[in-house]
């Protein structure tokens, strides 16, 4: 077998490459971060092994640094392991007293590692493309928590501009609102608009829902509003309003590429009613590779929903919170992708209700449903199977 270690850097990458005899077949060597690079890395492991099944190609996980060369190496067909730095600074300190650290003793530590046979995963293909997933539900859970802080500053200037309006629409938060609002940002432009502009803009932009009436209902309630007339503030809401706008064409562009990813991957876990195909992705690349977890338990505490464990003495808690350690993206998809099949399959919904009978707080009866969604989730992907309802 030959052994490859790699300590990956912003702008260079140290290598060591020895065999399972321990021969030094190229002592540690710098390649630049560069297609050049990695190129005169892979000539180097092809010249002492032209069988990539005997060869072990290990990195530390640093984020986005590792990420091109791992690609490179993937795509190359070699075998690659990604590993957590702190694995590689134990297993240094196990080898010497000494407190020594360079990256080219990095490199041969973690050709050390992989010749050891320590518990070590490869890095699969189907992982690394799980990234891009990845990212786009994260970019996604960014830009949703961007316009939800912008849709509170729109409810802050309409009570400041027009506060009687809230109550005249179900929420302040649908198109033919912000279409009016956009247009006329206060009460004291709402109550000198003509009716008949008003009216037309009203019905296009709700499909016919808002009329006439409900243009005279808003110009009247606009002619008695004490809502301040602050240029200021209505040039502030209609820049918001415009932001909101484009983040929520953002949102469904990164939404259809969520899709198309999806519908490639054809998980199970979107049999199950109420997981959306934005939660069910969000889900799916949080957990990654499922192989990794040997239990449900095992990604409910990765998650962090696992409950904490507190014992002093004779003391232990009789309460448990929640650890809240771990993924905290996972955490967020689990929690509301539970809320959602509570409401739409019977078998949660009853389960729910039953946790509420004993007394549990919704939020605890919530989490307990967390539970049985994770052990649902687990199996269906280890099976391949799609749910059915018991």
């Amino acid at each position: 077998m030959i052994f490859v270690g790699i300590d990956v850097a912003k702008d260079k990458h140290d290598c060591f490459i020895c065999n399972s005899d321990g021969e030094v077949l190229f002592n540690a060597f710098t390649i630049q971060n560069t297609i050049e690079g990695f190129n005169s890395l892979y000539q180097r492991i092809e010249s002492v092994s032209k069988d990539f099944n005997k060869v072990k190609v290990g990195l530390e996980a640093t984020g986005h640094y590792s990420y091109n060369l791992l690609g490179y190496l993937l795509d190359k067909g070699l075998t690659t392991f990604v590993i957590n730095p702190l694995n590689t600074n134990l297993f240094r300190k196990s080898l010497s007293l000494r407190k020594t650290k360079t990256d080219k003793i990095d490199a041969h530590t973690i050709a050390m590692m992989l010749m050891s046979n320590v518990d070590l995963k490869s890095y699969s293909d189907i992982l690394y493309h799980n990234e891009e997933l990845k990212s786009l539900t994260r970019y996604r859970f960014y830009k949703v928590s961007e316009r939800a802080k912008l849709k509170t500053t729109v409810s802050r200037l309409v009570n400041i501009l027009f506060p009687e309006l809230e109550k005249l629409v179900p929420s302040l938060h649908i198109k033919s609102v912000y279409t009016m609002l956009s247009e006329f940002p206060s009460a004291h432009h709402i109550a000198e608009a003509h009716l008949t502009k008003l009216t037309n803009l009203l019905h296009t932009a709700s499909r016919g829902r808002y009329g006439k009436d409900t243009a005279i209902g808003f110009r009247e309630a606009a002619k008695n509003s004490i809502g301040s007339d602050m240029p200021a503030k209505s040039l502030e809401l209609k820049h918001t309003i415009k932001l909101i706008q484009e983040l929520t064409a953002e949102i469904e562009e990164i939404e259809a590429e969520i899709k198309h990813i999806m519908d490639n991957i054809n998980t199970p876990i979107l049999s199950i009613p109420g997981i959306s195909y934005t939660m069910g992705a969000m889900i799916v690349a949080e957990i990654g590779d499922f192989s990794k977890f040997s239990s449900p338990d095992k990604i409910l505490a990765y998650s962090g929903m696992s409950p904490s464990t507190y014992q002093s003495g004779q003391i232990t808690n009789s309460y448990s919170h929640m650890e809240k350690r771990g993924s905290r993206y996972l955490r967020y998809a689990l929690y509301n992708a539970a809320k959602y099949v509570c409401h739409w399959d019977e078998t949660f919904k009853n389960y729910l209700a039953k946790k509420r009978t004993e007394g549990k707080h919704y939020n605890v009866a919530i989490s307990h449903a967390v539970k049985k969604l994770v052990r649902v989730i687990y199996h269906l992907q280890k099976t391949g199977q799609s749910y059915q309802a018991v």
